[in-house]
This record gives C-alpha cells, sequence and structure tokens, in this order.
C-alpha cells in the first residue's frame, strides 16, 4: 500500500456529529485535513435509527458550532430532519468528507506522526483524532443465539418501524429511551412486552410548562464533569426522558418485564421465573465501543481508552464523541462543540511544536 504523497495535518476518523464540529474549527483555523467517513452517506450513523425517532433535546439545544439548526426552538427533531442538518452542514462549510472510507488501521509512523491505513489507500498525518462516536457495533447478548430461528430478531439499529415486526407478542429488551420510544411505538399495533434490568430514573420531558433541558441547562447539569464528585456518581447511569414504567403500562398497554437472563428454542425467562415465547424481539440494548484499528498504547487492562478530555498521553491522539469524554454533553448533538473546540486547541498548541523542530534547522 503506498501512502498518499501529501501529508495532511490533521486526519478526522468518523464523519458524524463529532467529526463534523471539529470540522469546523480545524477549516476555522486553517488546517489541511481530511475527515474520513466509513458509512456510503453522510450522517450514517443517525440514517440506521428508527423511522419515527425523535430527539429528546429541542432544537434550541441541537446546533453545532457556526449553524443552527432549523425550525421551532421548542420542537423536537426527527432521524430524519438530524440527518439533513448534519448532511447540509457538511455541505455548508464545505468540509472535506470522503464517504465509503473505513479506516482499518491508526499507526505511528516510522519518522513522525501517523499512518491511516484504509483498503485501497493510506494517509500520512500529523496529527489524528478519533471521532467514531458513541453508536458504533450493536450489542446484542449471547442469550439471542440460542433463540429458534422461526424467530424474527432485530437490533433496534435494524429496526425501522412497527412494519417490521410480524405477529405478536413482541418483547422489546432494553429499559433505556431507545427501549421505551419502540415499545411505544409497537404498542399501537401488537401485543409488547419491555425487558428492563436495572430501572432508570424517569424524568418528565417539559415541567411546569418548560423543556427539561432549559432546568439542565440553567443548572449546568450537562456541564457536570466526569472528575467531578457529581460526575463519577452519575457515570454509568441514564436516566428516561417523556417515559416512564407507569405510563408505559397504563397509556400504552406495554406488559413489564424483569431482566431476560436465558433464551432456549421459542422462550425467553426472566429474573422472576417467568417465562415468554415471542414472535418478535427487538434488541435495545445499545452498543460497544469499537477501536481494534488503533495501534497506539492508549488502552487500559479492561480496554477502555485512557484520556483526559480526549487527549491521550501519544502525542497528536486524541478522541472526540465519547460518552463521558469530559461532561454528561460530550456526546451529545448539541453539546459535542465544546470538547471539539477544546481539542482544536490542543491541535493547534501541538502543531506549533511540531513546526518549531524544522523552523530551528531552517535558522541553522
Amino acid at each position: 500500500m503506498t501512502v498518499a504523497a501529501s501529508r495532511y495535518d490533521v486526519v478526522v476518523v468518523g464523519g458524524g456529529q463529532a467529526g463534523l464540529a471539529l470540522g469546523h474549527f480545524l477549516a476555522r483555523d486553517g488546517r489541511r485535513f481530511t475527515i474520513l467517513e466509513a458509512g456510503d452517506a453522510p450522517a450514517a450513523a443517525w440514517r440506521k435509527r428508527w423511522d419515527s425517532l425523535k430527539l429528546f433535546t429541542p432544537v434550541r439545544y441541537d446546533s453545532l458550532p457556526g449553524l443552527a439548526f432549523p425550525g421551532d426552538p421548542d420542537s423536537y427533531p426527527s432521524r430524519d430532519e438530524v440527518v439533513d442538518y448534519l448532511t447540509g452542514y457538511a455541505e455548508h462549510f464545505n468540509l472535506p468528507v470522503e464517504l465509503d472510507s473505513e479506516v482499518l488501521a491508526v499507526r505511528a509512523a516510522d519518522d513522525a506522526g501517523f499512518v491511516v491505513e484504509l483498503r485501497d489507500r493510506a494517509y500520512a498525518a500529523d496529527q489524528v483524532v478519533i471521532a467514531t462516536g458513541p453508536f458504533q457495533t450493536p450489542r446484542v447478548p449471547a442469550m439471542a443465539a440460542q433463540l429458534d430461528a422461526s424467530i424474527l430478531q432485530k437490533h433496534s439499529t435494524d429496526y425501522r418501524g412497527p412494519a417490521d415486526v410480524p405477529g405478536d407478542p413482541v418483547l422489546v429488551v432494553g429499559g433505556g429511551n431507545t427501549g421505551y420510544q419502540i415499545a411505544e411505538e409497537l404498542a399501537a399495533a401488537h401485543e409488547v412486552h419491555l425487558a428492563v434490568g436495572s430501572r432508570q430514573p424517569p424524568l418528565p420531558q417539559r415541567l411546569l410548562g418548560r423543556d427539561l433541558f432549559s432546568y439542565l441547562e440553567a443548572a449546568r447539569f450537562m456541564r457536570v464533569t466526569v472528575d467531578s464528585r457529581l460526575g463519577r456518581r452519575m457515570q454509568g447511569s441514564e436516566t428516561l426522558v417523556g417515559s416512564s414504567p407507569r405510563a408505559a403500562r397504563r397509556r400504552h398497554g406495554i406488559k413489564p418485564r424483569g431482566r431476560a437472563v436465558e433464551a432456549s428454542g421459542t422462550e425467553v425467562r426472566f429474573a422472576d421465573g417467568s417465562a415468554l415465547s415471542p414472535k418478535a424481539v427487538i434488541w435495545a440494548t445499545g452498543f460497544a465501543l469499537d477501536h481494534s484499528f488503533l495501534q497506539a498504547p492508549v488502552f487500559d487492562e479492561q480496554g477502555r481508552v485512557e484520556h483526559r478530555r480526549g487527549v491521550t498521553a501519544v502525542p497528536g491522539l486524541y478522541f472526540l464523541g465519547l460518552p463521558w469524554q469530559h461532561t454528561r454533553g460530550s456526546a451529545l448533538l448539541g453539546w459535542v462543540k465544546e470538547d471539539a473546540e477544546y481539542i482544536a486547541s490542543e491541535i493547534a498548541g501541538a502543531a506549533t511544536r511540531i513546526s518549531e523542530p524544522s523552523a530551528v534547522r531552517a535558522a541553522a
């Protein structure tokens, strides 16, 4: 494989909201950079979400830097509106997004900087930012493999709408916002059971006529940092926004189940000893991060990225868009811009240090 003759200042791996937000600041700073997106269309991760998805953050909080999210500030954007916004964002700022560009490896170069390898080409870069986001590898429990082939199974990334799901009953596994939203949609046409392991505290979408996030912003709750006492307590826990077990049961007729613990043949069994023979199972069980392409000493013994606010111990290597990278909002559309600006400032400082040796040699 031949490395590209020209060298980029920065290669950004991932063309979602994090990569685009960073691209805005890199373009502002005059960097020579590219954004590599594995998908064949802009906003690829959002396109894989179900058709009726709506953000639980209103428009007023959903903008990336430099371009307002269009629409009524108090409305809640749909999946397609997010896709249109991110696509338009890249076009508006003429960001250099390369589609169909899956990165196979990022490794240190022999001289300095990094080599970013793709299937058909490789790029050299002084600095690299991993901005692949939190929605990388669908997580499905091992028990799924024990279910009979006659049962339709879909991860939430493959679910599009109720028409995808034939027959009753339907089991949705996962007690987060995704699980509840999908279960509520399906309940209009199906008998739905919702298996919840650990319960997440519910919060109303609106309170006293105002959106929940107006209170969270006023209290700076979304900017609680990962290393604060409150941040350490909050990590690993999520909240339901606009849904609740009571509303799911009373308003939508959803039948609650405990944690799904075992599956065999046509039956799924739960922690309380009960069982269900579903015709379909929707796994709303989240995602796992996959940084296996990165060949750098930035992982701990559990495989987690070691960083401080996205800056790793490897000079010139950064992360962006990780859950709780710096604050509660780090992985969310409307808040990632703060981390993106910080990483851009770190890149600027490193760029100055990279150029200093050559300047000294020239003077000599």
